[in-house]
């Protein structure tokens, strides 16, 4: 299990003020961390290889 107790959590800009109902990431080195910005910071978290997540957002931006 990997320890997110120190991860700095960045959240999108289209969550706007209001907390909004969007995606936190985290970059941990060699991987990326995703949770529900609505959930508390104990909510379940999505862990990825950083590959993944670059190949993810290169997918989605097309």
């Amino acid at each position: 299990m990997t320890d997110l107790s120190t991860a700095e959590w960045v959240t999108s800009s289209y969550s706007g003020s209001n907390g909004g109902q969007c995606v936190a990431v985290a970059h941990l080195g060699d991987s990326v961390a995703a949770r529900d910005t609505k959930l508390c910071g104990d909510g379940p978290t999505l862990l990825v290889p950083a590959a993944a997540w670059t190949a993810f957002l290169l997918g989605i931006a097309r």
